[in-house]
C-alpha cells in the first residue's frame, strides 16, 4: 500500500475523490462540470446562466449503474446459421488503415478481437481482397488473385481458433448521375454483388454485410432525395425504391444457399443535417439539379417497409445507423453530436438538432450520444421476424445495466462495436468476469477515424491505447509487436516523476513487464491535468473513467506510488535508480501582456472560476484555448480568439471532427478567431491587435485568458547521474492526452 508524505493511501485517495468502487454516475445537467468532475459529478446549471441554446438537449449521465448480471447480454443470439454466446459483434470499421494489402498487421489487428471474446467479425470491404471478384474502387490496391484468396483464408482460420467468425462489407457505387445508369448497368452491379459474396464465401466468409447507407448506390436508390429515376428503380413506389436491394439479397441465396448470412446496414431513420440546398461532395455523382430539402429525407415508417422486402427476399439481420446526407462520420458515430460540453445537439454546420423534434423525435437524445437508436431498433424489431442490432456508441461496459436492460426489453437483439473493442481488445472477456475497472474506456475522441490509409497513419490513433494504427507499421521507434517485449537481462529499478496520463501510462508498461517501478507526483492526488480537462470537456469524454482506469492499472501491476512528493536532482541521485521517466508535463507560457487596471490576465488553469467582465479574449489557439473559448462562451461571456498560431495550426490537437464541431458551432455562436495575431497594446476595456494582414484593430476587452501553448519542462534530467532517461507527454513535446500515452507506453516498451 503505497502512501503519500501525508500519509494518504491510494484507497483512501479513491474513497476521497469518489472513484472507489463502481460506474460513475452523475445527476442530471445540460451542461458543465464543477469541481467534482473528477467524479464525474455535473452539477445542474440554474436557469439563465447560460446560453438559451446549452438547455435544449439537457443531458441526464443517471444511467451508468452496473447491478445486472449481464444475463441476456451473454445469451445466445443466432444470425441466420451463425451462432453466437453473447450480444457483441464487431462492426465493419477499422480497416481503412490497411488499403496497401496483406500485412501481419492487419492479420493480428481482427485475431486480437477474436482473443478477446468477439465471436462475430465483419469486415470493411477492402478494395485488394475483393480482387477480381466484385468490382473494387480503382484507387485499390492490385493484389494478385491467388494472394488476396490466401490471405483471407488464413484470416478466417485465424480467428476460427478462437470461435470467432467472419462476415464483410459489400457495397455498389455509382459514377456517374443516377438517372443516367441504364438497367443493364444496374443488373451488372447486382451480379458483382453476387461474384463478391461467392469469392469471400470461398475463402470461408459466413456472411455479406449489403451497405444501404451514405453515398453508396443502393442508399441512393432507397432515398426520395437522391433517386430521380422513372423506371421500375425510380421513386415511385417503396417497392421501386427497394427493387435493386431485394434483387440482390435474393441473387446472392440463391448463389450462395440459404446458410450463407446477409445483413442489411440500414439508415433507420434520416434527417438533413446541410440545408444549403446543395448535393455535396459525397453525392457529385448524383444529377446536379437535385436538392437534400429535409422533407424528402427517409422515416423509420419508411425504413421499416424497407426491411421488411428485405426480410421477404431472404434477409437474416438488419443492422440500424442513423442517416445524415452530408456528414459521413455521425452516421456510425452519431455520438459527435454530444462532444461540445454546453452544445450538445450541435452538428457539423453550424446547426443544431432538437433531439424532442428532429429524426422524429425517436431518439435518446439525453444519455450523451449512447445507445441513441435503441427505441427505434425496438419498431424495427417489432416489426421483424429477424435480429436487430444498432450501432452508435453501445459500450455496455460504460452503463452496464441500461445496455442490459435495453436487450432484456426485447429494444435490440445484438450490439454493433468498434471504438471500445480498439480500445480494450480484451473487452468481452473482462466485460464477462465483470471486471469493469480493467476496461480500458474509449474517450470518443474521434481521433480513431481520419478517412484514408495514409491520413490514418499520420493522423489516426487512439487516445487510450497507443498501440492502434502504430503496431508493425516499420516507423522508427513504434512498437513491432502487440505482445510487450521481455526483459533483457534483470528487472530495473524505474523512478517515474509525474502522475499524469504519460506517466502513469510508462509506470504500468515497465511494472507490467517485470521492473520495479515507483512513481512519485507532487500533488495529493494522480491525474495530472486529467481532472481539469474533465471539469472543461465535461463527462462525454469519459475522462474520469480514463483516470480511474489508469489509476486501477497501477494498483495491478503493483507500481510504488507516493503522493505529495517534489521530486529534484539531489533526491534522483540519493534514490539510484536505474531508469528515469520524467512526466512531469509542460510548463505554462508567460502571458503575452501584462494586464492592466482594466484587462484582466486570466492563468488558464484559473478561468473556470475567475470573475471577469462579458468581454474576453483566449488567447492561443491549441485545443485547450478552443475548449476555453467553448466553456467561456457557454457561460454567456463574449469571446474572441487572439493568437500567433496560423490558420492552418487552429485546434490540431484535437480529432478532425470534433474540430469541425468545435469550430462550426462557434464561429455560429459569434466567436471570432484572429489567428496570426498578436496583442499590441491595452485599453480600459479593450486591447489592440496587430493582424497577420498588417492591420491594427480594437477589439472588446476585459480578461484575457492565457491559453499559450505549453513549454517543454525537462529541467529535471539535467544534473542526475542516471544514465538511462525518458521523457515523455508535455515535458517532452506539449500536445494532447493521446501523444502522452503514447510517449509513456512507448518509454515502458524501450526500458
Amino acid at each position: 500500500m503505497e502512501k503519500g508524505t501525508n500519509g494518504l493511501s491510494r484507497r483512501g485517495f479513491l474513497k476521497t475523490t469518489g472513484m472507489a468502487a463502481g460506474v460513475l454516475g452523475v445527476c442530471a445537467t445540460p451542461v458543465l462540470a464543477d469541481g467534482g468532475a473528477a467524479a464525474g459529478a455535473t452539477p445542474a446549471a440554474a436557469a439563465g446562466d447560460l446560453l438559451p441554446i446549452a438547455y435544449l438537449n439537457p443531458q441526464d449521465y443517471n444511467y451508468r449503474s452496473a447491478d445486472s448480471e449481464l444475463k441476456t447480454l451473454f445469451s445466445p443470439l443466432k444470425l441466420g446459421s451463425i451462432q453466437l454466446s453473447h450480444r457483441m459483434v464487431k462492426s465493419a470499421a477499422g480497416s481503412a488503415t490497411y488499403l496497401k494489402g496483406p500485412s501481419e498487421e492487419l492479420l493480428q489487428y481482427y485475431v486480437n478481437f477474436a482473443k478477446g471474446g468477439i465471436e462475430f467479425i465483419w469486415l470493411e470491404d477492402i478494395g485488394w481482397l475483393s480482387a477480381r471478384g466484385p468490382s473494387p474502387s480503382p484507387s485499390a490496391t492490385q493484389v494478385p488473385v491467388e494472394e488476396a484468396k490466401a490471405f483471407g483464408k488464413k484470416l478466417v482460420g485465424e480467428c476460427a481458433r478462437y470461435g470467432c467468425s467472419l462476415g464483410i462489407q459489400w457495397g455498389a457505387f455509382a459514377f456517374k448521375p443516377l438517372a443516367e445508369i441504364t438497367r443493364e448497368e444496374l443488373l451488372r452491379q447486382e451480379e458483382a454483388g453476387v461474384a463478391a459474396a461467392k469469392w469471400y464465401q470461398d475463402m470461408g466468409f459466413k456472411a455479406l454485410e449489403i451497405h444501404m447507407t451514405g453515398a453508396g448506390l443502393a442508399n441512393s436508390l432507397l432515398s426520395r432525395f437522391t433517386n430521380t429515376r422513372k423506371d421500375e428503380y425510380g421513386a415511385g413506389s417503396l417497392e421501386n425504391r427497394a427493387r435493386f436491394c431485394v434483387e440482390t439479397i435474393r441473387k446472392i441465396k440463391q448463389a450462395c444457399g440459404k446458410g450463407f448470412v446477409i445483413e442489411a446496414l440500414m439508415e433507420c431513420v434520416q434527417e438533413n443535417d446541410n440545408l444549403t440546398n446543395n448535393v455535396g461532395e459525397a453525392f457529385r455523382w448524383i444529377d446536379r439539379d437535385i436538392t437534400l430539402a429535409h422533407n424528402k429525407v427517409n422515416t423509420v415508417e419508411e425504413g421499416i417497409a424497407f426491411a421488411k422486402l428485405f426480410e421477404a427476399a431472404g434477409l437474416d439481420a438488419v443492422q440500424c445507423r442513423l442517416g445524415m446526407p452530408s456528414y459521413h462520420p455521425a452516421q456510425f458515430g452519431s455520438d459527435l453530436y454530444f462532444i461540445l460540453n454546453g452544445l450538445e445537439g450541435a452538428n457539423a454546420y453550424g446547426g443544431w438538432w432538437n433531439f424532442k423534434r428532429h429524426f422524429q423525435g425517436q431518439l435518446i437524445g439525453n444519455h450523451s450520444g449512447a445507445g441513441m437508436l435503441l427505441d427505434i431498433s425496438k419498431r424495427y424489431k417489432d416489426a421483424l421476424g429477424i435480429p436487430v442490432g444498432a450501432v452508435t456508441y453501445m459500450d455496455p461496459a460504460h452503463a452496464p445495466d441500461f445496455f442490459e436492460k435495453a436487450l432484456a426489453d426485447g429494444k435490440v437483439d445484438y450490439y454493433l462495436m468498434t471504438r471500445p473493442l480498439t480500445v480494450d481488445t480484451g473487452y468481452v472477456n473482462k466485460l464477462k468476469a465483470r471486471k469493469f475497472d480493467e476496461i480500458a474506456p474509449c474517450t470518443r475522441c474521434l481521433h480513431c477515424h481520419i478517412g484514408s490509409n495514409e491520413a490514418n497513419r499520420e493522423m489516426g490513433y487512439c487516445r487510450v491505447n497507443a498501440l492502434t494504427q502504430r503496431v508493425m507499421s516499420g516507423v522508427p521507434g513504434t512498437p513491432d509487436t502487440y505482445e510487450l517485449p521481455p526483459l533483457k537481462g534483470r528487472p530495473k529499478k524505474v523512478m517515474v516523476v509525474g502522475g499524469g496520463p504519460g506517466g502513469m501510462e510508462a509506470a504500468r508498461i515497465a511494472a507490467a513487464r517485470g521492473h520495479s517501478v515507483t512513481l512519485y507526483e507532487k500533488s495529493a492526488s494522480l491525474g495530472g491535468r486529467l481532472d481539469f480537462a474533465a471539469f472543461i470537456k465535461g463527462p462525454h469524454q469519459n475522462l474520469a473513467d480514463l483516470k480511474k482506469y489508469l489509476v486501477r492499472q497501477l494498483e495491478i501491476n503493483k507500481v510504488d506510488v507516493v503522493l505529495d512528493k517534489t521530486v529534484d536532482a539531489a533526491f534522483v541521485n540519493a534514490e539510484k535508480p536505474d531508469v528515469l521517466v520524467l512526466a512531469v508535463g509542460g510548463r505554462y507560457p508567460d502571458a503575452p501582456v501584462a494586464g492592466n487596471a482594466g484587462v484582466k490576465v486570466i492563468p488558464y488553469a484559473s478561468f473556470a472560476t475567475a470573475k471577469m467582465g462579458e468581454n474576453v479574449v483566449v488567447y492561443g489557439g491549441n485545443a485547450q484555448a478552443w475548449d476555453a473559448a467553448l466553456w467561456l462562451t457557454v457561460h454567456k461571456k463574449n469571446v474572441q480568439i487572439v493568437t500567433e498560431t496560423p490558420n492552418e495550426g487552429l485546434d490540431i490537437q484535437q480529432s478532425q471532427h470534433e474540430m469541425r464541431m468545435m469550430t462550426t458551432a462557434l464561429y455560429t455562436l459569434g466567436v471570432k478567431a484572429w489567428p496570426g495575431a498578436r496583442i499590441k497594446s491595452l485599453g480600459t476595456g479593450r486591447i489592440t491587435i496587430a493582424t497577420e494582414y498588417g492591420t491594427e484593430v480594437e477589439i472588446p476587452c476585459d480578461a484575457i485568458v492565457n491559453a499559450g501553448d505549453l513549454l517543454p519542462n525537462r529541467s529535471l534530467l539535467e544534473g542526475i547521474s542516471v544514465r538511462e532517461t525518458y521523457a515523455v507527454g508535455d515535458c517532452a513535446k506539449p500536445y494532447n492526452i493521446a501523444l502522452a500515452i503514447r510517449g509513456g507506453n512507448d518509454a515502458g516498451r524501450a526500458i
